[in-house]
């Protein structure tokens, strides 16, 4: 066969040998890509639950603030304490500082021309912006916008 002068068929089926090979070289390519990344989320699965095996799950850094006193309790708090115990949220005072210690918060928050229920309201709307739970969020302050 002469691979100067051919003819439109075997130009053809030569065309069409070379593309089933690097189609079948491009499969075969995708192929262990895909079996290499199964490999590395299994062995990435392994290896986090052989760390929160070895290390129990350390809680974040907790919230202090100072108990809040009789005056400002609200009057529609007795309404609401069905709600306040499906959520509650057992306060451990310290021993030296006398302030609050909430588990599960990361930090202190600095409260400017804010009341805390807005700043409770502005947070729980940020968190749920982001689709992220609100105590892996850390906020150092909130401040009104006149």
């Amino acid at each position: 066969m002469d691979l100067i002068n051919l003819d439109v068929g075997s130009a053809a089926f030569i065309a069409l040998m070379g593309y089933l090979v690097v189609f079948i070289g491009l499969i075969l390519l995708m192929i262990v890509i895909m079996v290499m990344g199964k490999i590395m989320v299994s062995s990435r699965k392994k290896e986090a639950a052989k760390e929160a095996q070895a290390a129990p799950a350390p809680s974040a850094a907790p919230v202090t603030r100072t108990a809040p006193a009789a005056a400002d309790a609200e009057p529609a708090a007795e309404a609401s304490a069905p709600a306040a115990q499906a959520a509650s949220v057992e306060a451990v005072e310290t021993q030296n500082s006398g302030t609050m210690v909430f588990p599960g918060s990361a930090g202190q928050i600095a409260l400017y021309d804010t009341d805390p229920r807005e700043a409770a309201m502005v947070m729980a709307v940020i968190a749920d912006a982001l689709g992220k739970p609100l105590n892996t969020l850390r906020f150092k302050s909130i401040k009104e916008v006149k």
